[in-house]
């Protein structure tokens, strides 16, 4: 009887207790990690300067000669990616990055000079990164993007005052497969749309894909031209809510993957269609950039694009590194 009291309260919209009471908690699932010895090891290992130095880099730190008029390059592309690598890793800037690196040839007694700060500042905004990833067939891709600060105000200032004109962000755009491996990163200003970037990650990615996934700001024409010169399949995303069909049914041409997809959500849901697909695997990206942010920060050093592009580049490579390292195996208790 009271329950069918509640019932009608809240119907009329005069039930007043809080809305907390009102909707039925959800119990969350615990996890556990059953391979703690062998992550617990990997995380050691982060921390040891065997594993973000290359081998070989003492034996190429100087720069081979050009045969090119001017003076030739002091260092070669390796000093400067190792020098910058070693102080992101350790989350210093780079006049303690020269000192760090310093301390450390002193140290082991290596006869060799360090990039200054400025040399590592100039060099950084044309030495070429390049993902540590392995080779893969049949990829399951997973795009998305989000914000790095620049510079500006902190998150207190903003929630009580507001932001001025100096907030300046950058937007970090992933490619990753479902095991949690960065396959491809582009960074941009954050006035450029998700869409634009789908031509610059798939050019990175020589393997075959099987399957797109994206969320809705994915759903452009241009996206979906971009996977059909891939020769990409399945494309999983979720068309917006006033999404028209493009290709109607008496055309002569196969019906389009998108209208498809309005189709099959017209006749049941998106939540249907989401399980039905499994559209589910789209949030594994979001874990990737949770984990890039946590180890690394969600602010940037570099105040110039290229030297920014740089610095990113490093960060997901080290992320893929970690993961080789180890990562934790959990599973539900409850």
């Amino acid at each position: 009887m009271k329950q069918q009291k509640r019932d009608v309260k809240k119907l009329a919209g005069t039930d007043k207790r809080p809305l907390q009471e009102q909707k039925k908690k959800k119990s969350k699932k615990d996890y556990r990690v059953r391979n703690w010895s062998e992550y617990t090891e990997a995380l050691r290992q982060r921390g040891s300067l065997d594993v973000w130095i290359d081998e070989g880099v003492q034996e190429k730190w100087n720069a081979e000669p050009t045969g090119q008029r001017g003076s030739p390059p002091t260092y070669s592309d390796l000093a400067i990616t190792s020098t910058l690598q070693l102080g992101i890793v350790f989350h210093q800037r780079l006049r303690q990055t020269e000192g760090l690196v310093k301390s450390l040839f002193r140290l082991m007694n290596i006869p060799l000079k360090v990039p200054d700060y400025s040399t590592l500042s100039r060099r950084g905004e044309t030495v070429g990164i390049s993902l540590a990833k392995e080779k893969k067939e049949n990829l399951v891709l997973v795009l998305d993007s989000s914000g790095l600060k620049v510079y500006g105000e902190g998150e207190w200032k903003v929630r009580q005052h507001g932001y001025t004109k100096r907030r300046t962000w950058r937007k970090i755009h992933l490619s990753i497969t479902p095991d949690g491996e960065i396959r491809a990163q582009e960074l941009t200003e954050n006035s450029t749309g998700d869409s634009e970037v789908v031509d610059k990650l798939l050019s990175q990615e020589e393997s075959r894909i099987d399957t797109f996934a994206g969320d809705g700001s994915y759903d452009k024409r241009k996206v979906y031209e971009s996977c059909k010169r891939r020769g990409i399949l399945r494309i999983l995303i979720p068309p917006r809510k006033d999404a028209k069909i493009w290709q109607h049914g008496n055309c002569s041409t196969e019906p389009h993957v998108r209208d498809e997809t309005i189709r099959h959500i017209r006749r049941t849901s998106l939540r249907q269609w989401k399980e039905r697909v499994g559209y589910h695997v789209r949030s594994l990206v979001e874990n990737a950039i949770f984990r890039f942010k946590t180890i690394f920060g969600d602010r940037l050093y570099a105040r110039n694009l290229a030297q920014q592009r740089t610095e990113v580049g490093i960060k997901a490579s080290f992320l893929n590194r970690m993961m080789k390292l180890g990562m934790p195996e959990s599973y539900a208790i409850s």
